[in-house]
C-alpha cells in the first residue's frame, strides 16, 4: 500500500491517498504563524490500517518544516500528539 499525503490549500486540507485513491483528510484553518486542525476524516475502506495516523504525522512534519504552531481542535490530531509526544512543542501554549 503506497500512500502519499499532499497539502490542498485551496481545499485547506491535507489529503492522503492510497495507491491513487483518496483515503483520508484532515481539514485546517490557516494564519501567518498557526495551523488549527479542525476535522479528521479516514474513508471506512481504510479504516484500521494507520492511515490516519500516517496522514497526521506527515502533515506536522510539513507543518514543522513550514515553522508554523498547532492547535489541535480535531480530537484525533489531539490524541495523537498526546501519543507520539516528539510533536509536543508544536502545539501552541
Amino acid at each position: 500500500m503506497a500512500t502519499e499525503v499532499k497539502d490542498v490549500p485551496e481545499n485547506r486540507r491535507y489529503v492522503i491517498t492510497s495507491d491513487g485513491e483518496e483515503a483520508g483528510f484532515a481539514e485546517y484553518i490557516l494564519t501567518d504563524t498557526m495551523i488549527t486542525f479542525t476535522h479528521t476524516e479516514v474513508a471506512p475502506a481504510f479504516e484500521g490500517k494507520g492511515i490516519g495516523g500516517t496522514l497526521v504525522r506527515e502533515a506536522l512534519d510539513d507543518v514543522r518544516t513550514r515553522g508554523l504552531s498547532v492547535l489541535p481542535m480535531c480530537p484525533f490530531v489531539k490524541v495523537w500528539i498526546e501519543r507520539h509526544p516528539e510533536y509536543a512543542d508544536l502545539v501552541y501554549r
